[in-house]
């Protein structure tokens, strides 16, 4: 898709269509809508007093051949309740209108920004239509190519600080660029997104938009004793490695350095474990973790925030074989803590361990995690919103503050010290499980113990790293969360 930034008066926009936005309250004159001619607004009137337009969230309205206009076709999408309405809708609202037009044909589309909202207006808008032109199709052999979206324009006009615009349309673009690499990440089939091709991936992305990238493979692995990601991959024919990618801005001061670290478990079957049948195709996206934080890298390295960064992503594949770890046994991982493993399903947990052990080595003095960690969130918070957890209120705050700004809601859940003697062993330091209830509380706080007086965030995102129905403004399947809460945070380090 090609995008652009246009200046020009909404009436003299001569693409297929032009899209604009009006809220509940007045469908006519609000919003996007306000700045259409009056011969325009006068058809949206009688639309309006018929009923077949109010305005209500992601109602889409098409007109053809709108009276005062150069444009072939005119969309006015519902924005709800102004009152309710938050900058990020800018993004949806826009990706509603993608996937509205593209569905009938149109493949050219101007969206109308009001310059009301400033550059954000733009960002996010831009950050929702890339998004939204997204599909995960790639092995369909009758894909539907003429449906995706051509070029989008952006018009604004008189925009008061053209370059600021331009910086806020270019950023959005990269940001969106970068959650659809994670998307489609999460979505490759786990026969060819192995370990190995995984690290392929990161290499080719690192080089691509100049990153340092590092790569361990099994010998170094078990040279520096990490035997928690050892005992999940050595089930596997396929072997273990872990991908450390850097990014450094000159200007940018000594500390913080933070660590992303994302858990890459490429497939889990549970190994001994083993899961049930139904649905464990879906394990496939156990991954989602360390997709997310290529994705974040890639959109960090192209904006170039003032941030000293370094992600870490163990990947194994978790698998039952005759060399799989067992339920009972002890290993000793890299921090040398010991851990009963009383369920081999729980191996994110054990590959996290390692990887916080070896970016807290690296120098990370803040380590933000993220996992598709339990199905105990996807029952706190449904796929809608992730579970935050950690021991540093400040950060907690700013990633949640993050997540409200981009739309990606976030959630804290306790961490307390009374819900550690539920993953308490009898012959070990710890145990990999601490039973049923408080399933995602203690999974995060068995990461935390890793982290140790560092600074430290987990993510649960098994419930948002996927959707499993279509979304006015987004396809079914991978969403992207939480690498827009992120690159946010990186962004505005310095706020």
């Amino acid at each position: 898709m090609k995008i652009e930034l246009q200046h020009e008066l909404a009436a003299k926009v001569s693409l297929a269509a032009l899209a604009v936005y009006s809220f509940e309250e007045d469908p006519v004159s609000s919003g996007t809508a306000a700045l259409l001619p009056s011969e325009t607004r006068k058809l949206l009137g009688e639309l309006k007093d018929s009923g077949e337009m109010t305005g209500k969230a992601y109602e889409c309205t098409l007109i053809h051949q709108p009276a005062g206009m150069a444009a072939r076709k005119l969309l006015v999408v519902g924005a709800g309740k102004g009152e309710k309405f938050k900058p990020f809708q800018y993004g949806r609202l826009a990706g509603a209108a993608v996937r509205f037009l593209r569905a009938r044909g149109v493949r050219q589309m101007a969206w109308l920004v009001d310059k009301e909202g400033g550059p954000t207006a733009i960002q996010r808008a831009a950050e929702g239509a890339v998004m939204a032109d997204y599909d995960a199709d790639r092995y369909r052999t009758e894909r539907e190519a003429e449906r995706r979206m051509d070029l989008v324009a952006f018009v604004c006009e008189n925009a008061p600080a053209p370059e600021a615009w331009t910086l806020a349309l270019q950023q959005g673009l990269k940001i969106a660029e970068a959650a659809n690499f994670t998307r489609s990440l999460v979505n490759e089939p786990s026969n060819r997104m192995t370990p190995t091709l995984l690290a392929q991936q990161a290499r080719e992305m690192a080089a691509r938009v100049g990153l340092e990238y590092e790569e361990l493979g099994a010998e170094e692995i078990r040279r520096l004793k990490m035997g928690a990601l050892w005992a999940v991959a050595q089930g596997s024919d396929e072997p273990p490695r872990v991908l450390v990618l850097r990014y450094n801005s000159p200007d940018a001061p000594e500390s913080p350095v933070i660590g992303l670290v994302g858990k890459g478990i490429t497939f889990d079957s549970g190994g001994i474990s083993i899961k049930p049948s139904q649905d464990m195709h879906e394990m496939k996206t156990d991954m989602a973790g360390g997709a997310t934080m290529l994705g974040v890298m890639q959109a960090i390295a192209q904006i170039k925030p003032r941030a000293r960064v370094i992600a870490v992503i163990p990947a194994a594949e978790n698998m039952p074989s005759g060399k799989a770890y067992r339920p009972g046994d002890v290993i000793t991982s890299m921090s040398g803590k010991t851990i009963e493993v009383l369920n081999t399903d729980a191996e994110g947990r054990l590959a996290l361990a390692d990887a916080l052990a070896y970016a807290k080595q690296l120098g990370c003095t803040v380590l933000i995690d993220a996992a598709t960690l339990t199905g105990a969130v996807m029952v706190a918070l449904g796929n809608i919103t992730t579970g935050v957890f950690g021991r540093h209120q400040e950060w907690i705050d700013r990633i949640v503050a993050s997540g409200s700004e981009t739309g990606e809601r976030m959630w804290q859940l306790p961490v307390d010290d009374d819900y550690r003697e539920l993953y308490k062993s009898s012959i070990a330091d710890l145990a990999n499980t601490g039973g049923r209830y408080g399933g995602a509380i203690t999974a995060a706080m068995f990461v935390g113990e890793f982290a140790g007086n560092t600074p430290w965030v987990h993510l649960d995102i098994a419930g948002t790293r996927w959707s499993n129905e279509e979304k006015p403004y987004l396809a079914k399947g991978p969403t992207g969360v939480p690498v827009r809460t992120l690159v946010h945070l990186l962004m505005h380090l310095a706020d």
